[in-house]
């Protein structure tokens, strides 16, 4: 087994549906697992990473009152669609560093219209909007890495 025949398994089995994938061949065994990132890696080199928790803002004794506010954030956020990476790669904003943004704020998209591109494994991978709507922020910055399901871009819905 070559370095593109392991290539190939990690890109199959992050595209489907498995989580686990064991391989033996010549006395050579190869195992492996997907995190919950949708990253596929050998479970011998995977070490777990803490995260420290953020500090909590200080509890204060004046009563606030939210009920004004969450009637105009809850069908607000109702109007907002998240664009999330269906992989992990580098995310590029253009198709070449020398053309512009495929995207913009403010710019009105379809369901088919290309927003962005995800390299995975040296394959560019371009990212379509999935729904109609309008540009209101972009998330993920230029030659940034991005992992499965985390958020690229937010779109007002039409």
């Amino acid at each position: 087994m070559d370095v593109q025949d392991i290539k190939d398994l990690i890109q199959a089995v992050d595209q489907s549906t498995i989580d686990e994938l064991e391989y033996e061949q010549d006395g050579k065994k190869l195992v492996l697992k997907k995190v919950k990132t949708g990253a596929v890696v050998q479970t011998e080199s995977y070490q777990p990473v803490r995260q420290a928790e953020a500090p909590q803002a200080p509890v204060s004794s004046t009563p606030v009152s939210t009920t004004e506010n969450s009637g105009a954030e809850t069908s607000k956020n109702e109007n907002l669609h998240t664009v999330t990476s269906p992989m992990v790669g580098t995310f590029y904003s253009s198709p070449s560093p020398d053309d512009g943004a495929y995207v913009s704020v403010g710019d009105q998209v379809k369901e088919d219209s290309i927003v962005c591109i995800v390299e995975a494994m040296k394959l560019m991978n371009e990212i379509e909007a999935d729904i109609n709507g309008k540009i209101v922020e972009i998330v993920a910055q230029n030659g940034e890495l991005v992992e499965y399901g985390q958020p690229l871009f937010v779109v007002e819905l039409k």
